[in-house]
């Protein structure tokens, strides 16, 4: 690459991160409004609106990646988004704020979530994931989507709605559309030109998925957490984080499966180390919390740790 060619890719680069942190700004704002209005509890709108289009970003880079062949970069991606949302996003918000998780919310998704990674695992050690698996994957999306309109409705029943005007209503609108918009293009700027910039210096494929495209990928649900611990919205952060774990899982995966139109192959290294850390980071984030009804600190802590090991492990 020229220097110049270089220097255009690290302006798409950073406006990449721009977008995403404007967008994440607006997305957050928008989404607590609809809350309030709605009546919807505000994790419910973590664990559903906003965290499909927070997904967006991973599901278009695999399902693109799947249709160009370089599989290692669909199953990563997916993996190691869930990874990078567990033991950096959601153990920020841990160890910075009180996030309290009654169990009659945190318990359904939990146990989706973590049915979901050792699902995942079990599905992929013939070499490549089973179409079994993609199905029974899907159908713990289905049961998921099931389980929050249920949610949904009760909340409605049992919260207050803030009156609005079709004029307020429209310009929330306007701008959740507008924030979810900058953070799909900006992820899309951001993890193009940063893969071109990696592939530039040698880094292998499937280490780029696993850190650099899923870093990128995250950096949404990164945006959204902190914006919604600026603005005290635990609810709002911790259900966005869960619920874009659960989708990259049974959405993303699929997805990816059925652009490649086949079973994806599924490399040795990610049955050795990432789907194992896959499942670890998972079972120590939700575990506690149906038991105690709280994060907490020590959780965030931990995961960081296993994160920095997993990190180390994978690059060296």
């Amino acid at each position: 690459m020229s220097l110049e060619s270089i220097a255009v890719t690290w302006l798409l680069f950073a406006a990449g991160i721009v977008l995403i942190v404007k967008g994440g700004d607006l997305f957050v704002d928008a989404a607590g409004w609809i809350a309030q209005v709605s009546g919807i509890p505000k994790f419910i709108v973590g664990a559903t609106i906003v965290s499909v289009a927070t997904t967006m970003p991973e599901i278009i880079v695999s399902v693109i990646a799947a249709l160009e062949g370089k599989v290692d970069m669909a199953v990563g991606n997916a993996v190691g988004s869930v990874t990078v949302n567990t033991a950096v996003i959601l153990s920020l918000s841990m160890i910075f704020m009180d996030l309290p998780a009654p169990r009659r919310e945190y318990l359904p998704k939990g146990l989706l979530f973590l049915g979901a990674a050792v699902l995942l695992y079990l599905a992929g050690r013939p070499g490549e994931l089973a179409v079994w698996g993609v199905i029974a994957l899907a159908g713990i999306f289905v049961a998921y989507l099931l389980e929050n309109l249920g949610q949904a409705r009760s909340g409605m029943a049992q919260s207050e709605r803030v009156s609005c005007t079709g004029k307020e209503l429209a310009y929330q609108i306007a701008l959740f559309l507008l924030g979810a918009a900058g953070v799909v293009a900006g992820s899309r700027l951001l993890v193009d030109n940063g893969s071109i910039l990696a592939e530039h210096f040698g880094v292998p494929e499937r280490v780029i998925a696993l850190t650099l495209v899923s870093v990128g990928t995250s950096l949404p649900e990164l945006v959204t957490a902190v914006s919604a611990l600026i603005k005290r919205e635990a609810g709002l952060s911790a259900g966005n984080v869960i619920g874009a774990n659960i989708l990259d899982l049974t959405l993303v995966l699929p997805a990816a499966s059925a652009a490649y139109g086949g079973a994806l192959p599924v490399t040795a290294e990610s049955l050795r180390l990432d789907f194992p850390f896959c499942i670890l980071v998972s079972a120590v984030a939700i575990l506690p919390v149906l038991v105690t009804e709280k994060f907490h600190r020590w959780q965030g802590i931990t995961l960081i740790v296993l994160y920095v090991v997993y990190l180390y492990l994978t690059l060296f």
